[in-house]
């Protein structure tokens, strides 16, 4: 075997070796990136248009698994409460621990402790609720609304109870990530400015989108690593480059 020959060789094989450690890494990428999310995240299907047009009747969501202690103003999650119902439900937090959650004020926007808050994501032009009302939440609860303020029932439904239509922290299951079918909705679910101006802020996101791409790497490793290796010995044994290369 010629000197070129053997360099056509082991380039072969260094093409192999490479594309088998590229199909390897891309599998430790792309099933630990689902079994990571499978762990973190569960799917749940909004029943109703409570949440429109931020989530609509019939959508798939992405759910991180949280615990109550972890909520913050805006986010939208996942709860259960017996007074509710016992069944998973979905809705927007506007009040935490020690808040005073009001509407309308004379520009028809909620308030936090007096303060107005801008929400962008309801259904519609008009006030932030149809209907007046204030409330004061107890310590270790949420006082939740839903974005199609007209056409949820949520807190505002269950003012006559104790806690005054809020519910406990521990009732929590898990926060909305993002919106996973259908496809031409798929995205992340922000965090409201508006929220992020008061005591405590707004929760950050997820790593949901770190997973996303660590699933997205591995599978174009698997594809390239498994679509390289036989090119790569294609190439070593073509009989028109071992001849250009033994006549040099």
């Amino acid at each position: 075997m010629s000197t070129a020959e053997r360099d056509e060789h082991g380039s072969g094989r260094t093409g192999t070796v490479l594309s088998g450690l590229a199909v390897a890494v891309g599998c430790v990428l792309f099933l630990g990136g689902f079994a990571w999310a499978a762990w973190l995240y569960r799917p749940y299907t909004v029943p109703t248009d409570s949440m429109a047009p931020t989530i609509g009747r019939g959508d798939r969501v992405l759910a991180e698994r949280i615990t109550g202690d972890e909520v913050r103003r805006g986010d939208i999650v996942v709860f259960e409460d017996k007074v509710w119902g016992s069944v998973p439900m979905v809705k927007r937090v506007v009040g935490v621990d020690g808040d005073k959650v009001a509407c309308c004020d004379p520009q028809g926007r909620l308030t936090i402790n007096g303060q107005p808050v801008e929400e962008p994501y309801l259904q519609g032009a008009g006030p932030a609720s149809p209907t007046p009302f204030s409330a004061a939440v107890p310590p270790g609860h949420l006082f939740l609304l839903g974005d199609h303020r007209s056409d949820s029932v949520d807190s505002r439904s269950h003012m006559a109870g104790t806690g005054q239509g809020s519910v406990p922290r521990e009732t929590v299951r898990a926060r909305v990530d993002a919106t996973a079918w259908p496809v031409s909705g798929w995205g992340m679910i922000e965090r409201p400015d508006a929220f992020a101006a008061l005591p405590g802020g707004t929760s950050r996101p997820g790593p949901l989108p770190l997973i996303v791409t660590a699933a997205g790497v591995g599978a174009a490793l698997i594809f390239g690593g498994a679509a390289y290796g036989p090119l790569a010995r294609r190439r070593s044994r073509s009989p028109g480059r071992t001849a250009v290369s033994s006549h040099g």
